[in-house]
Order: C-alpha cells, then sequence, then structure tokens
C-alpha cells in the first residue's frame, strides 16, 4: 500500500490493486489553506462533522462514506469505527470523534481523527493491533504531543505518521511537530509526500515518520 499526506488529517491511502481511501477531507479556510483536494477516491472515512475533515463533495468519483462506528466491508477493505470524543469532557466541548481502524494489504492503519481524549484500557483493546498510527499531535482542538506519545506507547504500532499539526499552510493555535518529536527515537524525516509500507517490511522498532503535506 502507499499513503499520501494532502494535508492537516487527510491522506490518500492506495492498495496494491488500486483501491483509494481518503479519511477526513479538509475544506479550506477559517485558518486551513492547504490546497484543494482533487483526488479520487472509492472510499472516504469522516471522523466527525466539522468542516476540517468532512468535506466529502471535495473528492471525486462518487466515494462509499463511511462515518459511523463499528464494523462495515467497503471494496474488500474491513473498516472498524471506535466512538471517542473530541475533547477530554466526554464531548461536552467539541462533541464525539471516531477512530477508524482498517486493513490494506495487509497492514493495519489506525486513524485517530480529532481525538481529544488519552485512551483506557479498554479503548486500545478494542482498536486492537496496529501497524500503522495517523496520531494529531497539535494540541488545543486534540491530544497534545505529550498525550500523542502516551497513545502511541498504549497501541504500540509499528509506524507513527503525525498529522494535524500547525504548518505555513495550518493556521490553526496549535502546536507544530516539533513538540511530538523531541526524545523520540527512530524519527525518519521523508522529503516527499507519500511513502510505501509492506507488512514484511514493516520496523521492527517504531519509526516516527515526518511526511510532507502534498498540497
Amino acid at each position: 500500500m502507499k499513503i499520501k499526506w494532502l494535508g492537516h488529517a487527510s491522506f490518500l491511502i492506495t492498495s496494491d490493486s488500486g483501491v483509494r481511501v481518503i479519511t477526513d477531507p479538509y475544506a479550506r479556510g477559517g485558518g486551513i489553506d492547504y490546497g484543494p483536494i482533487q483526488e479520487t477516491a472509492e472510499i472516504v472515512t469522516v471522523s466527525h462533522k466539522h468542516q476540517d475533515h468532512n468535506n466529502v463533495g471535495a473528492v471525486k468519483g462518487k466515494p462509499t462514506v463511511v462515518d459511523a462506528p463499528g464494523a462495515r466491508s467497503v471494496k474488500g477493505i474491513d473498516f472498524l469505527g471506535v466512538a471517542s470524543y473530541h475533547d477530554g469532557t466526554k464531548g461536552a466541548q467539541r462533541g464525539p470523534n471516531i477512530i477508524f481502524c482498517f486493513t490494506v494489504d495487509g497492514v493495519r492503519v489506525c486513524h485517530l481523527g480529532d481525538l481529544g481524549h488519552d485512551l483506557d484500557a479498554a479503548k486500545v483493546k478494542e482498536i486492537g493491533a496496529v501497524d500503522v498510527a495517523l496520531v494529531p499531535v497539535g494540541g488545543f482542538y486534540t491530544i497534545d504531543a505529550r498525550q500523542a506519545a502516551a497513545v502511541c506507547e498504549a497501541l504500540k504500532p509499528k509506524v507513527v505518521i503525525p498529522m494535524h499539526v500547525k504548518t505555513a499552510k495550518c493556521d490553526y493555535p496549535i502546536t507544530g511537530v516539533e513538540d511530538f518529536l523531541k526524545g523520540r527515537k527512530n524519527v525518519n524525516r521523508v522529503a516527499a509526500s507519500e511513502m510505501e509500507i509492506k507488512k514484511d517490511k514493516l520496523p521492527l522498532e517504531t519509526e516516527t515518520v515526518v511526511l510532507q503535506h502534498a498540497l
């Protein structure tokens, strides 16, 4: 499979057979200045209904939308939506959030959406094994660098890709990726927006991969 960071919390994940999944497509404006999403996909996941995560209309190809907790199979890919919250007060401030786990070419991906709280043992068990974790690390609207590190420690993914961070294209009052990277071992800064991940070539020790946004 290939994974490409479009920007913010939006990724394009392409299976070896050509099935394309886009996560949390953003709408431009309000602090989001990434380029417009013009990709085609068969499937779109939406972690919650805020405009920087649910711009399904931008995705070409009439994709199937996966936006609810529970198990569902689309185009041969099994999705599990795990209910969570956008804040640390059980949704009282920002509402619900859905963590999506799905397997592409044998690689289990976990997109944490706008997770706003630590994961307890029950949630970690519900999520299950994770190969690649797409983790918000910017704080303020989501978990911060410290909490993100704790989430990674709990899930024990083989690859961690940070997202939802401040960049030149994101003017939200959140932090950049550097706070999260402090003290982390095995950090790989990739001079590209896309990487290929194979099940039989996953690292033995957790690797943190910093991608460049494509848009």
